[in-house]
């Protein structure tokens, strides 16, 4: 496991510039090795393709902290093997899914991404993108998903006061969300918390204009069906109200919380 103060070391020195290419990187830095979570195959549990069976490649690290992040194994506390992009590419094949989803953390922060995602589309296979929409690269991807972090995943300011100041500097890139957008088939999932923060999604929709919001899926903020359940009991009629669609998290349902699910 690497301690928290290398990870946020490396994230920071990962991300000065939000719009990060690959453009300049050294052949070294785009050949090391990926810290991996986990890989595995399950159900794609959330968004227009939920239901479809896909490997799942969690790359571990991430430029956020959000205080309702359900894989802190991939953030808060960035654990797991390294891989090589050859090896990780093995596994996948050991898998017969043709769907692939590579998420994180935040997979975006690491350059070797653009290689991984090249060989798998190379291969045949259909990938997504599980993005914060903070960090770009031209990666190869058939479906970028993003979930661009609302003011309310911000981490306590008095527990965690250094996370409080880089996730709030780090969680808006409006710039990144228009390039992706432009450049790639997209989907734009907010996690959504209380009935309020749907203003706020209404808000960041005024903002950038380019967002098509039959694009846009509401998502309720909870890691087991109980709460689950009483946040769509109020989220569906907003989603009607609004016009935007709502995006359960069967995955949940299907297998309860827990990792390699």
């Amino acid at each position: 496991m690497w301690p928290d103060h290398v990870i946020e070391t490396y994230v920071r020195n990962m991300t000065i510039d939000p719009k990060v290419d690959v453009t300049g990187a050294t052949e070294e830095r785009l050949e090391q090795p990926l810290r991996i979570a986990e890989i595995f195959q399950s159900r794609q549990g959330e968004g227009i393709l939920t239901g479809t069976e896909s490997v799942f490649i969690r790359v571990s690290g991430c430029n956020l902290r959000c205080k309702f992040c359900d894989t802190p194994y991939a953030s808060w506390e960035p654990e797991g093997p390294l891989f090589t992009v050859e090896e990780i590419l093995q596994r996948v094949e050991s898998f017969p899914a043709r769907h692939v989803v590579l998420t994180g953390g935040e997979p975006m922060l690491f350059p070797q991404v653009v290689s991984l995602t090249r060989h798998l589309s190379d291969r045949g296979y259909h990938v997504t993108v599980e993005t914060a929409g903070t960090v770009y690269r031209p990666v190869h991807c058939h479906l970028m998903s993003i979930s661009p972090k609302l003011s309310n995943s911000t981490p306590d300011r008095e527990t965690h006061p250094r996370w409080w100041k880089e996730h709030e500097l780090r969680r808006h890139q409006p710039e990144v969300i228009r390039r992706f957008i432009r450049e790639y088939p997209y989907q734009i999932k907010f996690v959504i918390d209380q009935p309020e923060d749907v203003d706020e999604v209404e808000r960041y929709l005024a903002a950038i204009l380019e967002i098509d919001r039959d694009r846009v899926l509401l998502m309720p903020q909870g890691t087991d069906q109980e709460s689950l359940g009483e946040k769509m009991a109020w989220l569906d009629p907003l989603c009607q109200q609004h016009g935007f669609k709502l995006c359960p998290r069967k995955h949940i349902e299907w297998y309860g919380p827990g990792r390699g699910k």
